[in-house]
């Protein structure tokens, strides 16, 4: 699938939203999980930009990702530590 169509789906569901109405409660807890998991996402790769100088390097993947987002620093510092401690 094209990123076009990707989009304008995305923005047809984001009008058709708008105009009818959604449930508050479901779309709040979606919106804050994906903005964690946003925010995990950019963790990961300033810490894989940051620590590849150090020789430190954390696979951006579904659970790295959840850890992060919903952990934050400490999430970080955590998966940083399975990965100096625990992976050899």
């Amino acid at each position: 699938m094209s990123s076009t169509i990707v989009i304008s789906i995305m923005v047809a569901l984001i009008i058709v939203l708008l105009l009818v109405g959604a449930p508050i409660k479901p779309m709040r807890f979606l919106a804050q999980g994906t903005i964690k998991l946003g925010i995990g996402i950019l963790f990961l790769f300033f810490f894989n930009v940051f620590g590849g100088a150090i020789g430190l390097h954390i696979p951006i993947n579904a659970f790295t990702v959840i850890v992060s987002g919903f952990l934050g620093l400490f999430g970080m510092a955590s998966l940083a530590a399975i990965h100096l401690f625990v992976l050899p």
